[in-house]
């Protein structure tokens, strides 16, 4: 790469070298044989309570199953973009399923720009049901895709039970609290492509402004070409080096609310300066949309008194996802106003 490609960015835009170490990987196999769930809920309270985000190991999905779904989201970002146009997030209705293009989703949009692609999908549905339930969008002519990718998907509603699981026990619950939330939960499985940044890079474009995530838990493979940067406790944003087998996990706004801010949904975003392609696979899980989320009991002390009020998921999900589709903002003005 010439000297003139090279990325200068903002001071703001700058993370800290560190590595994430302050941040722990969790094995959690202990939690899925069940040898020691107590040690495992243990190692996930320190690690939310503290960052919001933490890695797993030893969490059961084979590494070549997720390269082959990396290999297939790579080939489908390859699509011409008026292939990938005719499966378009907004001829999914409010079910929130297909592609977006550059800058059609903007996770801080009184700030940046999103200079990323995406596809979603979700649980399938003949028709469309509502807000997050409806029909998946497919690419023709490619069986592969769809095969891998809804895999994938099943195998991270799975995993993401087991890992609420451990949050519950964390939490001093019954490990099966989360189960009467989810009947029905929306999930999302999301695969992200994100071009490489050159030149003077400011807030006003990066790969995704900063935010946090909207509902229960995210549970993130990340390619090797790093980006991801997530905001500590004092303010200061730190890379999130990829570590190969493991994903990334951390909770978002609801389990931030259901813990009273015991927990930390943490500020997060992506800066593409390494000069390659990145992809990431986020999949996003809540709870049933009519599911009500307050504040534990536990969770409501002297010290720490109540902050949030009663929210259904699908109602604050949806309110979020509005903010960042310019095409759904009238939707939601008409869902609240009746």
């Amino acid at each position: 790469m010439s000297v003139g490609l090279v990325a200068k960015l903002d001071d703001k835009l700058r993370a800290k070298r560190e590595s994430f170490d302050k941040i722990p990987v969790v094995d959690i196999a202990p939690l899925l044989d069940g040898s020691d769930k107590q040690a495992v809920a243990k190692q996930i309270r320190w690690a939310l309570s503290n960052t919001g985000f933490m890695y797993v190991k030893n969490h059961g999905i084979a590494r070549d199953f997720v390269d082959s779904v990396f290999d297939v989201s790579r080939r489908f970002f390859e699509l011409p973009m008026s292939e990938k146009m005719d499966l378009h997030v907004s001829q999914s209705d409010v079910a929130l399923r297909g592609y977006i293009e550059p800058f059609g989703e903007n996770t801080d949009p009184g700030k940046t720009k999103d200079l990323k692609e995406c596809f979603d999908i979700g649980p399938e549905r003949p028709t469309l049901e509502g807000p997050f339930f409806g029909a998946n969008q497919w690419p023709s002519g490619f069986p592969e895709f769809r095969e891998l990718t809804y895999g994938y998907h099943q195998k991270m509603v799975d995993l993401a039970k087991k890992l609420l699981k451990g949050i519950a026990l964390s939490l001093d619950l019954a490990e099966d609290h989360f189960e009467g939330l989810m009947h029905n939960p929306i999930s999302i499985q999301r695969l992200l492509h994100y071009p490489p940044q050159t030149g003077h890079i400011g807030e006003n474009i990066i790969g995704i402004g900063a935010h946090t995530d909207y509902g229960n838990l995210t549970i993130l493979a990340q390619d090797d070409v790093g980006g991801l940067q997530v905001m500590n406790r004092d303010g200061d944003w730190v890379e999130g080096t990829p570590i190969p087998g493991t994903f990334v996990i951390n909770i978002g706004d609801l389990i931030q609310r259901l813990t009273n801010d015991v927990y930390l949904a943490n500020m997060h975003r992506v800066v593409n300066t390494s000069g390659r392609e990145r992809y990431s696979i986020p999949f996003f899980i809540d709870a049933d949309f009519e599911a009500t989320i307050e504040p534990l009991a536990s969770c409501v002390t002297v010290a720490n008194p109540l902050r949030y009020k009663p929210v259904t998921c699908g109602q604050h999900k949806f309110g979020r996802f509005a903010a960042s589709y310019a095409h759904l903002a009238k939707v939601n003005e008409q869902r609240v106003a009746s």
